[in-house]
């Protein structure tokens, strides 16, 4: 009887060892999908925020719209390309130049 308990103690802790190694396996695995979702989770918050401060300053909204009225909207188009390009030239550059070790990265 007493080797039949030890036998299962035995047992037992090897399914426990068993058990803690498959769950830092799972961990080890599922950090990519940890590191996408607090990404999404980032960029859901500033949405958020960016929702409430408009709801809290309407006014900026409307001068927009006027502001695309009155000028045309080949211009506002083409000025918007121009933005987005520089903007997007300039996180291209920021990589690159953390990349170096000159800035620290961004998260």
């Amino acid at each position: 009887m007493n080797q039949e308990l030890l036998d299962l103690a035995v047992e037992r802790g090897r399914l426990i060892e068993r058990i803690s190694n498959q769950r830092q396996r799972l961990a080890d695995e599922l950090q990519p999908v940890g590191n996408a979702l607090q990404t999404a989770d980032r960029a859901l918050a500033t949405v958020r925020q960016g929702r409430d401060y408009v709801k809290q300053h309407p006014e900026i909204v409307a001068v927009g719209v006027a502001l695309l009225i009155v000028v045309q909207p080949r211009r506002v188009w083409r000025w918007s390309k121009r933005g987005f390009f520089a903007w997007r030239t300039w996180r291209m550059l920021r990589s690159e130049i953390s990349k170096l070790g000159v800035l620290t990265p961004r998260p």
